[in-house]
């Protein structure tokens, strides 16, 4: 499917950003980058400035991430006939997916947001805090977690916030830490949330 010439901008813009730094990119690059001639102004006719650029692909995300949630959760309730350890697996292996799609717009959280705190509190309340209540009601919903006394979104915290550790060393460090790969650190992920249920990877 062919993007229009805003999504463009808003997806090359996104991807300099990540590349470059914000600042570091001028709107002559990412006109070019998009197919528009450079300095010709061209970008100002989809959006009045490079900050409102940003603004959109922050929102584009949000926008994806909030479909996406009701999709995991429908998806969720296809695979409940699965053994708990291979839906944990599921559960880090999708985790890691966002993850990747996210990359850029996570490069740019971490090196520029900082100077723009409105779209800092967009991302928490749109991206981040979703993410992580859907994980806290997933795990409290698993029917091997019922009756549990559990602080779920505290759980939903620490299990996420492994996922989210491993892809920011990997990314940092161009290799994973301790060179573990993706699978070996999604079956640590799910053994180690499967002591949750009081049960071990060998018993189920």
């Amino acid at each position: 499917m062919q993007r229009s010439t805003r999504e463009r901008i808003v997806s090359e813009a996104l991807r300099l950003f990540a590349e470059r730094g914000y600042a570091a990119t001028s709107v002559a690059e990412i006109e070019a980058a998009s197919g528009l001639s450079p300095g010709a102004g061209g970008l100002y006719r989809h959006f009045r400035s490079k900050e409102e650029v940003l603004a959109a692909a922050v929102r584009e995300h949000i926008t994806r991430t909030s479909k996406q949630i009701s999709a995991t959760f429908q998806r969720a309730t296809e695979v409940q006939d699965q053994p708990l350890i291979d839906r944990l697996r599921l559960t880090a292996t999708v985790g890691m997916g966002k993850m990747r799609e996210e990359a850029d717009l996570i490069r740019v959280l971490f090196r520029d947001l900082d100077k723009f705190p409105n779209l800092i509190a967009e991302m928490r309340e749109g991206i981040v805090n979703p993410l992580y209540d859907m994980i806290s009601k997933w795990l409290a919903g698993q029917p091997e977690m019922a009756g549990l006394d559990e602080d779920w979104d505290a759980l939903a915290l620490a299990l996420g916030g492994a996922i989210v550790n491993y892809w920011l060393a990997s990314d940092a460090l161009h290799e994973p830490p301790q060179r573990v790969d993706e699978a070996r650190f999604v079956d640590g992920w799910a053994r180690l949330a499967l002591g949750l249920a009081g049960q071990t990877a060998e018993a189920v």
